[in-house]
């Protein structure tokens, strides 16, 4: 059986990492995978290494990019040349962009055949795979709507299972914005390789020297592309408030007295560095905050942090809290798509030790949450774990337990082989459940 596996752009993020694992990993399960992509845009870092590293080389359409444009009918039209020559049993599309060319490509091959003079068209199955979605905080109210509808269409014309990555985002997708069916969703959470981070603890000496932090500091760190979804502007605020506040409060059980022994990572490039690093001048945190560029090599600096912050406005399932977790290391997130899954239910209030007025941050499971877009209530989060070993060696524990579940790459193959064989199986009844320990069903 072949799958062509179609993705805008293996730009670094989870979703260039999700489709090189798939691509290597499920010839091995009876797949043959042909995976193709566009070209990473100026200001973007190329993920490409890490896909040829694996031994995949994809085929790259150059007119494919993120942004609409007249080129988009130049790629429709190369997919569906590459279609009729690789006649692939399933197309599989990942990400927004991908997932509209790719599929309308994928309705002109499976209809533009002498078969459909008698409604007959060729034997194609469509996949498409949300990582995260468009549906708010990255347009104008106008340009959302217009994707949206796209997606309403294309779910019911051009798709025959839609993949999500968390409950969560299944709720957002389909109960909220109306995308396609019950019948269509299967919830399959990401994979990684988790025997890359095995000896974590091992490498934490090292990798905390490398960054100049000694044994009695306590290193924050977050982690992604430097672009506006991401937030970082907050995450800058929010240390701003973290050190005015500190500075104030006296000597308390939960809270650091000193904020030298707080530095503070920002993991990751982008084209909003420069104003970032302006920004961080301006209020007063340049000293506290280090940028280091982009890094890859997640197996050492994850080991160097102390904790995993998170403050974006809208995610699927963030790749760098799984990774966070799989180092035991706990993590502090904006309430926002799939996070709200990764960190599980409510364990507990802030403690009687904490100031009387309401904080505004829940304490789950596995970290702690806060109300997107709220800088003081993650400053407080902030506060609060920094202050709370004990705390933060609970939380790590938990969801290193968690990810070792539920997120390993063996999973995510399995997982998708099975709807891959339900697909193809035309007598059988599909069940839209992940093969994951947590027993998600749609």
């Amino acid at each position: 059986m072949k799958v062509v596996r179609i993705i805008a752009r293996l730009n670094v993020g989870g979703p260039a990492r999700h489709v090189a694992w798939l691509t290597a990993e499920l010839p091995r399960a009876g797949y043959e995978s042909v995976l193709v992509t566009g070209v990473v845009p100026p200001g973007e870092d190329d993920m490409s290494y890490f896909v040829r590293a694996l031994g995949v080389v994809p085929q790259v359409l150059p007119e494919m990019s993120r942004e609409i444009s007249w080129r988009d009918a130049v790629t429709v039209w190369k997919l569906y040349r590459l279609l009729r020559r690789e006649r692939p049993d399933i197309v599989h599309t990942h990400t927004a962009k991908a997932g509209t060319v790719g599929r309308v490509a994928g309705l002109c091959y499976r209809w533009l055949t002498p078969g459909m003079l008698f409604a007959r068209p060729r034997r194609c199955r469509f996949v498409h795979t949300y990582h995260g979605h468009v549906f708010h905080s990255y347009y104008g109210a106008a340009k959302t709507r217009f994707f949206l509808t796209i997606e309403k269409i294309l779910a019911r014309l051009a798709t025959d299972r839609i993949i999500v990555i968390s409950p969560q985002q299944y709720r957002e997708i389909h109960t909220e914005f109306g995308v396609g069916r019950d019948s269509q969703f299967a919830v399959i959470p990401l994979g990684l390789d988790l025997g890359a981070f095995d000896k974590w603890s091992e490498r934490r000496a090292e990798a905390r020297e490398a960054f100049g932090i000694t044994d009695d500091s306590v290193l924050i760190g977050v982690v992604g592309r430097l672009t506006e979804i991401k937030n970082h502007e907050l995450f800058l605020e929010a240390v701003a408030l973290y050190k005015k506040e500190s500075g104030r409060m006296e000597r308390a059980a939960t809270t650091v007295s000193s904020s030298s022994r707080v530095r503070f990572l920002i993991v990751g490039d982008g084209h909003l560095r420069p104003s970032l690093e302006a920004r961080a001048r301006v209020l007063g945190v340049d000293e506290d905050v280090m940028f280091t560029g982009l890094r890859d090599d997640p197996e050492n600096f994850y080991a160097a942090l102390d904790v995993v912050a998170l403050t974006s406005r809208n995610e699927g399932t963030p790749l760098t809290l799984i990774e966070a977790m799989a180092n035991a290391r706990p993590v502090v997130a904006m309430a926002v798509g799939g996070v709200v899954d990764l960190l599980g239910p409510v364990a507990r209030h802030p403690t009687s030790t904490e100031p009387a007025q309401d904080d505004g941050y829940l304490i789950c499971e596995r970290g702690l949450r806060v109300p997107a877009g709220d800088a003081q209530a993650f400053s407080r989060a902030l506060r609060r774990i920094i202050g709370d070993e004990n705390l933060r060696a609970e939380l790590g524990e938990r969801g290193h337990v968690f990810v070792r579940n539920n997120y390993s790459k063996e999973r995510l193959v399995v997982d998708i082989s099975n709807l891959y064989n339900d697909l193809l199986r035309p007598t059988t009844v599909a069940v839209h459940q992940s093969s994951n320990s947590s027993g998600q069903r749609i």
